[in-house]
């Protein structure tokens, strides 16, 4: 099988590697994050070893369940499924198909909703155990022992002597049973579904047994038709769809069809076109793989990486924004200086709210000012102090009110105003002005030593 996959990529740069093993070859580990470590027994030369593996789809063509054969992996199956390994079929129907009565009664639900004229399955008697196996109206009748595969398990019963002994052997085998009236066949129906690749088969007994997949058989492919292709397609839904199926029906020497039961993805493969079904099987999984499986490397695109995530205003909230409105927690905010500064709106320009509308007073007003009166274009508006918003003060701002000075200060100041002398003058670094400024400190000293010599 692994050359049907030799040259397969997903996503078009990861090959596949495929490993085949049976299921008692193998065992897991499977944690709760997701991770499932396979390990499997091989033969290296003429050497059982066990390798590690960490596979990322599984297709199962093997039964997990077989007590003609005191076979039982659905612990296997319960592992892929914890791992949160993708397969074909899904895991789910796989771990359904363990119990044929399980899957009929499945079958039951199409034909109650289809009718006997286009699902015409077949009628059958489900006993859980031994101790209710008492008689049945119509002999003969084809009893089924629990979960069994190719024909074992089954006996045909002429009466109901023969009845009650096979019900010793089903409490002896502590398991459920299932009887059928037995149809004279004259040739099996074989209709397999792989992915939208439609088979119809013919299997007509040489060697004379009642079973015609037990001994010599011939197999030959006939015409798809639509009743058979209905079939396979209700089938085919069960268990959330089945990739892979088929239906089993008897055609009697009545004319009438028999629907006996459906297969999954375990179902052998048949007839001329072995080759043709392996490679479509391969088709779907490469096809599903691609669907399914995102290799990591392939991030989300720069235009579509924050789409889906919630936007967070500036206290961290989540903020909501509808549709054709910029978000809630951008609205209000103006835009900051390059100093981180908040920026001043030009004198004559009414303020701006929210929603790019200047703001108003109640029914349409202009904003009043602080006296009572309508504020003027030229003035800003004022708002109250609970209402202000706080941000960091002005580099240019006025200054605070003056305290009261002392009385010798008042003095020099006057002395400072008289010769008209401003502050900023003692900081300015003209050449030319150098020596006024040492003949105006001059004066200022005599000035400051007959003031405090009083």
């Amino acid at each position: 099988r692994a050359k049907l996959f030799r040259g397969k990529k997903v996503h078009g740069e990861y090959d596949i590697r495929l490993e085949q093993a049976d299921f008692t070859d193998i065992n897991l580990v499977a944690q709760a994050d997701g991770s499932c470590i396979v390990d499997m027994q091989v033969i290296r030369n003429g050497t059982r070893v066990v390798r590690s593996i960490k596979p990322d789809f599984v297709v199962v063509r093997q039964n997990p369940f077989n007590m003609a054969e005191n076979e039982d992996y659905r612990n296997i199956v319960i592992g892929f499924q914890y791992g949160g390994l993708l397969s074909l079929n899904s895991l789910e129907s796989i771990y359904n198909f363990c119990d044929k009565p399980w899957v009929f009664a499945q079958l039951v639900n199409i034909y109650k909703t289809l009718g006997a004229e286009k699902f015409p399955l077949i009628e059958q008697t489900f006993y859980p155990n031994h101790k209710e196996m008492l008689s049945l109206p119509t002999f003969p009748v084809v009893v089924k022992i629990g979960h069994a595969h190719a024909g074992m398990g089954k006996v045909k019963v002429e009466n109901h002597y023969d009845f009650q002994d096979i019900a010793s052997v089903v409490a002896l085998a502590n398991t459920y049973a299932t009887a059928e009236p037995f149809i004279d066949s004259k040739y099996d129906i074989r209709i397999q579904k792989i992915g939208s690749n439609y088979k119809a088969y013919m299997r007509t007994s040489i060697s004379g047994n009642w079973k015609t997949n037990t001994g010599s058989a011939m197999l030959e492919q006939i015409a798809m038709t639509d009743r058979y292709k209905l079939w396979v397609d209700k089938c085919s839904e069960i268990f959330g769809g089945l990739d892979i199926c088929a239906v089993n029906a008897v055609h009697g020497k009545d004319g009438k069809d028999y629907i006996i039961e459906v297969m999954d993805c375990t179902m052998p493969l048949i007839g001329e076109h072995q080759a043709e079904d392996r490679e479509l099987i391969t088709a779907m999984v490469v096809g599903k793989m691609n669907q399914m499986q995102r290799p990591p490397s392939q991030a989300a695109p720069p235009d579509k990486a924050l789409q889906g995530q919630p936007l967070r205003g500036p206290q961290g909230q989540l903020q909501k924004a509808s549709q054709g409105q910029p978000p809630v927690g951008l609205q209000s905010q103006p835009p900051i200086g390059p100093q981180g500064q908040l920026p001043r709106r030009p004198m004559g320009q009414p303020m701006i709210g929210p929603q790019g509308q200047p703001l108003k007073g109640s029914h349409g007003q202009p904003p009043i000012g602080p006296q009572g009166q309508p504020a003027s274009q030229g003035q800003p508006l004022r708002r109250p102090p609970e209402q202000q918003v706080q941000t960091q003060p002005p580099i240019n701002s006025q200054p605070p009110p003056p305290q009261r000075p002392h009385p010798h200060l008042n003095k020099s100041q006057s002395l400072t105003n008289a010769f008209n002398i401003s502050e900023s003058s003692f900081f300015r670094s003209n050449p030319n002005q150098d020596e006024a400024k040492a003949e105006t400190i001059r004066r200022l000293r005599k000035s400051f030593a007959s003031l405090f010599s009083d």
